[in-house]
């Protein structure tokens, strides 16, 4: 590929992440679908944090932790999303710049809060989440900077950046920038609620060439291509996409491109699973850290399942150890 001052430019939802630890029975009592993510309103995110326990805030929204990722392998990144002039939106703020990505987003000064999502984390290391997108929905093709869409080898999208209209067309108006300047565009499914919500649509966006990579998970997989077998789901992705890479949990994950397969067992985790908040952010990562620097298949699955690994050790949706000196203990990088 030709150079790029970016090795990834994520766009997605500004979100501020308030991860608290929760038993299953104050799912039940919220009436919140275990492992789901569910849009609310801010009436509602001042209820439900009203009754959570104890949380850490930290800067969060998928794209934005792919970011962190592949900072902490030594990538260098770019991020787009839209946060408001408040308390919530400098800690964003903060956080993206001090790992080293460049974050040119002015600050919405009116209008709705800056996002927050509550992830509320089970004993068996499940998380939940109710996200209020606030600002984060302000996002529009306004705030896509053509200059830094060119300046990236991998625009990557996040699946959840669907459900605001305005978004649609920030996302739309993006991959144009990038094919246009020979760049490729990647994008998350998400989550398998969205899948259902925008089926037809992400469809759309793989077939025709929008989308050059395509990342999900067994279970997103399953609800794009309507079917409880994933062996179907990995069949028809594989004529549909040019390049997918699908993460089957404690399977590992399987790439596909073209007529070729390559499975990649899943890396072992230090300990127990505490907390999968950020697993498939994290697989992005490392998987897009290899693909950019024409690694190949093997190792751009192997590096995703390392940075899997790591994250899914801990709370939290971001590394707490260099990923770059865990990949070269490992011999991966």
């Amino acid at each position: 590929m030709s150079h790029a001052k970016y090795d990834v430019l994520g766009i997605g939802n500004a979100i501020v992440d308030v991860i608290a630890v929760a038993e299953d029975d104050f799912l039940i009592a919220e009436g919140l679908a275990k492992g789901s993510m569910t849009l609310i309103d801010e009436e509602r995110a001042e209820a439900l944090y009203g009754r959570m326990g104890p949380a850490i805030e930290a800067s969060g929204g998928s794209a934005a932790n792919t970011l962190a990722g592949l900072g902490s392998l030594g990538g260098s990144a770019a991020f787009l999303g839209k946060v408001k002039a408040d308390t919530l939106g400098g800690v964003f703020a903060h956080d993206i710049t001090a790992i080293g990505v460049h974050f040119p987003s002015a600050p919405a000064t009116d209008g709705a809060a800056t996002a927050r999502c509550f992830v509320l984390v089970t004993p068996d290391g499940e998380r939940t989440m109710s996200t209020y997108l606030g600002a984060a929905q302000a996002l529009g093709p306004d705030d896509i900077d053509a200059a830094t869409v060119e300046a990236a080898h991998v625009t990557y999208l996040e699946g959840y950046l669907w459900d605001p209209p305005a978004a649609k067309e920030a996302f739309r108006k993006a991959a144009g920038i990038a094919h246009g300047a020979g760049r490729q565009v990647a994008l998350s499914l998400s989550d398998s609620f969205c899948v259902d919500r925008y089926r037809a649509e992400f469809l759309e966006l793989i077939r025709t060439g929008v989308v050059d990579i395509l990342f999900a998970n067994d279970s997103e997989l399953k609800a794009l291509y309507e079917t409880g077998d994933i062996e179907a789901a990995l069949q028809a992705v594989a004529t549909d996409a040019k390049l997918a890479a699908v993460t089957l949990g404690a399977d590992g994950c399987v790439v596909l491109q073209g007529g070729e397969r390559v499975y990649v067992p899943a890396a072992p985790v230090g300990g127990a699973i505490v907390d999968k908040t950020g697993a498939g952010d994290l697989f992005a990562a490392g998987f897009l850290f290899a693909h950019v620097r024409g690694l190949g298949l093997q190792r751009s699955g192997e590096l995703g399942s390392l940075a899997a690994a790591e994250v899914i050790s801990h709370v939290g949706a971001r590394p707490l150890v260099s990923l770059k000196t865990l990949a070269e203990s490992r011999g991966l990088i």
